[in-house]
């Protein structure tokens, strides 16, 4: 048997939820065309046959300025950190110059660099990165598209190459260690990124303040969705609530996927001022 913790880290918007979803065969990280979608640390447990990877999808490497952002990097570093394999993914448009270098300084896994997004780019190009790549000490370069599939499952074998031996760390069964009300309060936040543009998305976190399961009738769901400034409150509910009701229809059909049951869910808009700078407040909903 062989099991260990394998940590994706990258730039953000780089594909890396695309391609936990794509190896887990199912959704459990958010998706979207915008970058800092993942703010989290998210595990992803996928057991075949003889091995379990243990997979740790983070949040996309980038400059602290909040104190949000601060938390962000400092579970990428433990994610490096407690990796038996490193997965550094890249986009066609990056190189060795964006090998994080400083971050990989506590490393003690192998890194296979993942280029994703070859189905955006013609080979030639992709021999002229693997090229550039060739500088750093990595153990392998991998060229897939996790949106296609395209290179995924030679992927999956060489990470499981890699695999230190040793029993499995969680029942075959599970696919992650996160409850139900994490991936609720994500799918929530998911639907803002998709409706919404320049700072709404980033301004707004969801915390579930109940969540309660009912023999007979629809789960009850109540979230909070906190934002910075009454600007921003009024931009989320829209006219006569409408861009709210909105994101909680589609946010509802998603969870009720998600749950494999139907939810009643009551959505909230509360302002909460400058909370990506206010420690105590991150604790309190779970960052």
């Amino acid at each position: 048997m062989k099991t260990g913790y394998v940590s994706i880290i990258g730039k953000p918007n780089v594909g890396k939820s695309t391609l936990l979803n794509r190896l887990l065969d199912t959704k459990i990280a958010i998706v979207g065309s915008k970058p800092q979608v993942t703010r989290d640390r998210i595990l992803g447990i996928l057991t075949e046959d003889n091995c379990q990877c243990c997979f740790l999808d983070t949040p996309g490497i980038i400059k602290p300025v909040y104190e949000l952002h601060r938390l962000m990097v400092a579970k990428i570093k433990r994610a490096i950190e407690d990796a038996d394999v490193i997965i550094w993914m890249i986009d066609p448009w990056s190189g060795a110059e964006d090998f994080p270098k400083d971050l990989m300084a506590a490393k003690r896994g192998p890194v296979i660099c993942v280029i994703n997004k070859i189905d955006l780019v013609e080979k030639s190009k992709l021999l002229a990165i693997i090229e550039t790549l060739k500088k750093i000490n990595l153990k392998e370069i991998i060229p897939v598209s996790a949106l296609t599939g395209e290179g995924v499952d030679r992927l999956k074998k060489i990470i499981f190459e890699y695999l230190p031996e040793g029993p499995f760390l969680y029942p075959v069964e599970d696919i992650s260690d996160r409850p139900e009300r994490f991936f609720v309060a994500e799918l929530i936040r998911e639907k803002i990124f998709d409706h919404f543009q320049k700072e709404i998305p980033y301004a707004t976190c969801v915390a579930i303040d109940d969540f309660r399961e009912r023999e007979k009738g629809k789960d009850y769901i109540r979230a909070t969705i906190y934002v910075e400034r009454p600007s921003q409150k009024i931009i989320l509910v829209g006219k006569h609530g409408e861009a709210l009701k909105n994101i909680g229809a589609e946010a509802r059909k998603e969870i009720e996927k998600f749950l494999g049951r139907p939810v009643f869910l009551d959505l909230w808009v509360k302002v909460k001022e400058n909370w990506r700078k206010d420690s105590k407040f991150l604790k309190e909903i779970g960052y």
